[in-house]
């Protein structure tokens, strides 16, 4: 079972995260922006989450750090809904494994 607290916590780094990503849509929806800034601005959820999830893996669980591991695989060659698919999947069954 998932500690009220810990649901409380995701679900407030989730409405802090979107609250600062709705005013910068909202002030670029009539603009033309380049394609760096648009990169820049697809890559802040995953560095968001990262930063999140990061110190977790100082743990030195052995499932958690193969987890990583194909995580970080996956994301450098997919794109973000099937790493972090991925990602689940792995940490899941490494678990359950090891």
């Amino acid at each position: 079972m998932i500690p009220l607290s810990t649901v409380l916590t995701i679900l407030a780094m989730l409405a802090v995260t979107y609250t600062t990503r709705i005013p910068g849509y909202l002030f670029l929806r009539d603009r033309t922006i380049s394609p760096r800034l648009q990169l820049m601005m697809e890559a802040a959820p995953g560095c968001i989450l990262i930063s999140v999830i990061a110190p977790h893996f100082v743990t030195g669980h052995p499932a958690d750090l193969i987890a990583l591991v194909i995580t970080m695989v996956a994301a450098a060659r997919l794109p973000m809904l099937p790493t972090v698919i991925i990602a689940i999947v792995a940490a899941g069954l490494l678990r359950q494994i090891l």
